[in-house]
């Protein structure tokens, strides 16, 4: 297996770097002997998620919205565009403000990446996909995206993404990558930030109705956070512009996933049914072969392995 860090980085700009995976991969490259700068608006992200981090050599926080300016002065050689709302309850929250980072946001991080001459890593997503008439999906595939829909302000705000990302590379020469992630979970997720796992997983520590959407048949896939910063740090080191799918091909039912929470939180919690969201996608899994053969990389943490880990993290800080 390819090492994961095998180019070495002397200083990273991180944007949205107090957010969940954003928080996750400036500790990794801190231990990696890389100084960090984490950009974040705090619109999302949390403090507490990068205090470990502030008396840390080489650790730098600066507080700005990507979207109007991007304050960073020192020279860096790698930039990892991050920020974002990504949950649905942020998003939907914050539609303008999601589709501005994701535009100006990202605009931005290309022009500090170009004028230092810095490698560009373009967080995207699977929800580039929409919800796909192709199982799984590969990097080829185009999606199926409602552009007006409630989750559109995410997706085409990624898709724009990708599309300036590809057109920053063609017209200046730009060292660019773009990495599609799939439904990542893990500790520092927030247990009303909509997505399935953080639910699940704090309805069944309360003893609350775990729910299900819909009939529950529809699936995801479950990268735990740790196999999707190793994957992320993999792109960034391969000289690789992408789009290169970073998930976990496991796929599983929601009530599969809500049963399993269940089981292992120890819970009495019901499983309650409730109405679909408008666009919620069917099926969701990547094919992640460009990985595999191109990066040397595939996630190692099982889904009963990454829940206990994501399960113990929420009993210890109560969800916060």
């Amino acid at each position: 297996m390819t090492s994961a860090i095998s180019r070495t980085w002397e200083h990273a700009v991180v944007t949205g770097g107090a957010g969940f995976v954003g928080s996750h991969l400036c500790a990794a490259l801190l231990d990696a002997g890389a100084a960090v700068t984490c950009v974040d608006d705090f619109s999302t992200g949390r403090p507490e998620n990068i205090t470990a981090l502030l008396d840390r050599p080489g650790f730098t926080l600066v507080q700005a919205d990507v979207a109007e300016e991007l304050p960073v002065h020192r020279p860096c050689d790698l930039v990892l565009h991050f920020a974002s709302p990504a949950s649905p309850a942020d998003y939907l929250r914050l539609p303008l403000h999601t589709m501005e980072t994701g535009s100006l946001g990202t605009r931005n991080a290309l022009r500090l990446a170009q004028a230092a001459e810095a490698r560009f890593v373009l967080a995207s997503t699977s929800e580039v996909y929409g919800d796909p008439q192709q199982n799984p999906q590969d990097e080829r595939y185009w999606g199926n995206v409602n552009p007006v829909g409630p989750r559109s302000v995410y997706d085409e705000a990624k898709r724009f993404g990708e599309a300036l990302t590809t057109a920053h590379a063609q017209a200046h020469g730009t060292d660019t990558c773009i990495v599609r992630l799939f439904n990542t979970y893990g500790p520092r997720m927030r247990g009303h930030d909509g997505r399935a796992v953080p639910t699940f997983v704090r309805q069944a520590l309360a003893g609350e109705p775990l729910t299900v959407t819909g009939d529950g048949r529809q699936t995801r896939s479950l990268c735990y956070v740790d196999d999707t910063v190793t994957g992320i740090l993999a792109a960034a080191a391969h000289g690789m512009r992408g789009p290169v799918n970073i998930g976990n091909p496991g796929e599983i039912t929601m009530l599969d996933l809500a049963r399993l929470v269940v089981e292992l939180t120890g819970s009495a919690s019901e499983i309650r049914y409730i109405e679909r969201p408008v666009d919620d996608p069917a099926v969701r899994c990547p094919d992640i072969t460009l990985a595999r053969d191109k990066l040397g990389w595939e996630p190692r943490v099982g889904a009963e392995e990454g829940l206990r880990r994501t399960i113990a993290w929420f009993r210890a800080t109560s969800g916060n």
